[in-house]
């Protein structure tokens, strides 16, 4: 009895040992001249000997960097579960993840795409390269992260969006669009041209292993679908699930759960 106890005791002290880190870190923008903070969260086993998947998770509009990890702590279990590092970046208050034509200083798409992947590859031990990196986001993090994964296919191999604004003509004086893309009324081809819904030409069948939803009472379930719908008529496979919910922390804590599981069967089948 009394060596079924020790063994337990060290069961439970190994298991809390090999639980998940969180840490906030000061990453650095060139381009904006000045430093951005990241959550990263590596799991219990991650070690500089072996190299791990990395998930790159967006916040959505008005968030910032530490959303994720307050709204939904269990990220570190999915951290643990699938063996990867999931970093969480600083978008601002409403960057939508654009290199702004109109915005001074608000150049998130190089960040994100660029510089905070490299310091990222630097600073820990990642699998360098497309098929060890995947991205996704909600909101105007699902928006974000479909169009850098979009645009730089080279550096994403997987990408998602839950709830995600696809198409940003809609809403022309909403969520500080026009700050970084200027009025619509004199810039709506810009609009147009920077809404993920309008840049599957960039894509081909299997460049990017994608995975798209929105909940069934959320105001940009119509937007999704019909993106969905044009994903069918270019034969770009994905995969894309309507599910109960609106646009809340609720449905985005489940929501990431599969999304996880996912880029995990992405990252295995590229090992």
């Amino acid at each position: 009895m009394k060596q079924t106890f020790l063994l337990l005791l060290f069961v439970l002290a190994a298991a809390v040992g090999m639980a998940a880190k969180v840490d906030t870190v000061s990453t650095s923008s060139k381009d904006m001249h000045k430093d951005i903070k990241a959550v990263v969260i590596t799991p219990g086993d991650y070690n500089s000997g072996r190299k791990f998947p990395v998930l790159y998770l967006l916040h959505g509009f008005s968030g910032n960097y530490s959303d994720w990890i307050k709204k939904d702590p269990e990220l570190t279990h999915l951290s643990d579960e699938y063996h990867m590092i999931i970093v969480c970046p600083d978008g601002d208050f409403a960057s939508w993840y654009f290199d702004s034509p109109v915005k001074a200083g608000s150049k998130y798409e190089t960040y994100i795409s660029s510089e905070l992947v490299s310091w990222i590859d630097r600073h820990y031990s990642t699998i360098a390269s497309r098929m060890g990196r995947a991205i996704t986001g909600l909101s105007m993090g699902g928006h974000g992260a479909l169009y850098l994964a979009f645009r730089h296919p080279g550096t994403f191999g997987a990408a998602g969006s839950m709830s995600g604004g696809v198409d940003l003509c809609p809403f022309p004086e909403s969520w500080d669009l026009d700050q970084v893309l200027g009025k619509y009324s004199e810039n709506h081809v810009r609009w147009e041209e920077n809404s993920v819904i309008n840049m599957l030409y960039l894509l081909t069948p299997n460049l990017l292993d994608l995975i798209i939803d929105c909940g069934t009472d959320d105001f940009f379930n119509t937007y999704n679908n019909n993106l969905h719908e044009k994903l069918l008529e270019r034969k770009i496979p994905h995969d894309y699930t309507v599910r109960p919910g609106g646009h809340t922390w609720e449905y985005w804590s489940n929501s990431i759960r599969y999304h996880t599981l996912f880029f995990h069967q992405f990252f295995e089948k590229n090992k």
